[in-house]
């Protein structure tokens, strides 16, 4: 990735906290408040890390999200820059199950919008409950819609949560079901970073919803946010405890990796990265964009959490230590091999991750399949 073409996601902002480190990755302190630092991690004994790595699917144009269906071992992957969607078998096999209508995307930056998220409901069958949900970029705004997939093709759109502002960049867009049946949305703050701060607007913003795209009961401010105070939220995953994590894209100087709690403020834009602020809540990771940074997606394997960089061009591995409230040492997995990485998810029933690349061209993208021992 061009330093231009980094600067259009990581721009300079005046007063941001003063933060000093020399390490590319640095653990920081649990924010209860936020702390400026922290003893070193107590790690768990946690689960495996890479073993292996091969091509799982290729001719994919920039693969944004990935959701299993359930029974059929099989996944939906959305591509952003086309708005197709493909139903991809645990064998590689892949057929198109249909296009997303109304996705648009901005080939002049790094984050485009287009089609985002995808999130199948968890209790699909493909015949009582066919109900799978995208986050888009429209021509007008970012929008959750509700679609039907029987197995074979989609059909039917209906727009559930509509009116989240939208930019050519920050526009956030991942969707994944909780481990309570309710809805997550991760919205960016579409370069207006007081949008993040405004409880009242749905930017900047990790929105919990249900299937009508409501505020899901028991809220912390009995709207649709959960958590404020985000830039530019693209990972979602929750651990065995039922803890979520988060990965957020910074400016110039963090991206973050967050534990997300309801009614939270994670600080943008009067923090970036750890800083002493009454009332923000400190993330438990931090990574220069320039080396190693940029993280993506995210998922957990046997309380292991897996990042993906995209301009790092690397997959993090970061264990979850015995507090359950910070992460130990991280590390960096494929530098530079495949380039810039994104979508991410663990396989149901397996440990195994499947990783796409990102931004390669039409048709040149890959669906790879890792396998944690």
């Amino acid at each position: 990735m061009s330093r231009l073409a980094h600067s259009a996601l990581h721009r300079v902002r005046p007063g941001m906290a003063a933060l000093t480190a020399v390490a590319a990755v640095m653990t920081v302190g649990v924010s209860d408040p936020p702390a400026t630092a922290a003893a070193p991690p107590v790690v768990r004994r946690a689960g495996g890390a890479p073993s292996g790595i091969s091509t799982l699917t290729d001719k994919l144009t920039t693969p944004w999200g990935i959701s299993f269906l359930r029974g059929r071992n099989a996944a939906l992957v959305t591509e952003r820059d086309t708005g197709e969607v493909w139903k991809v078998s645990l064998d590689g096999t892949k057929k198109k199950a249909g296009t997303v209508p109304n996705a648009v995307w901005h080939e002049e930056t790094q984050d485009k919008g287009g089609l985002l998220g995808v999130a199948v409901s968890p209790t699909w069958n493909g015949t009582t409950d066919q109900d799978v949900f995208f986050m888009e970029t429209t021509t007008k705004d970012n929008r959750v819609v509700r679609m039907r997939f029987n197995g074979t093709a989609l059909s039917g759109y209906t727009p559930i949560l509509t009116g989240i502002v939208r930019d050519t960049q920050h526009n956030g867009g991942q969707l994944a079901f909780g481990p309570d049946g309710y809805l997550y949305v991760t919205t960016g703050d579409a370069q207006k970073g007081r949008l993040a701060q405004d409880r009242k607007s749905l930017n900047g913003k990790i929105l919990r919803i249900t299937r009508s795209g409501a505020a899901a009961p028991g809220n912390p401010f009995g709207t649709r946010v959960y958590s404020y105070g985000h830039r530019n939220p693209q990972g979602l995953a929750w651990d065995r405890a039922g803890r979520l994590w988060e990965t957020e894209i910074g400016q110039e100087t963090w991206d973050e990796l967050n534990l997300v709690k309801p009614g939270r403020n994670y600080g943008w834009p009067a923090c970036e990265g750890s800083c002493s602020v009454t009332g923000m809540t400190n993330p438990k990771m931090v990574w220069k964009p320039d080396e190693g940074g940029v993280p993506a997606q995210l998922a957990v394997v046997d309380n292991v959490i897996y990042a993906s960089a995209l301009s790092g061009h690397r997959l993090w591995r970061m264990p979850i230590d015995a507090s359950g409230q910070g992460v130990g040492p991280a590390k960096a997995y494929y530098n530079g091999t495949y380039g810039r990485l994104r979508a991410l998810a663990k396989v149901p029933g397996a440990d195994q991750l499947w990783l796409g690349t990102s931004d390669r061209g039409v048709d040149k993208d890959l669906l790879l399949k890792v396998t944690i021992k």
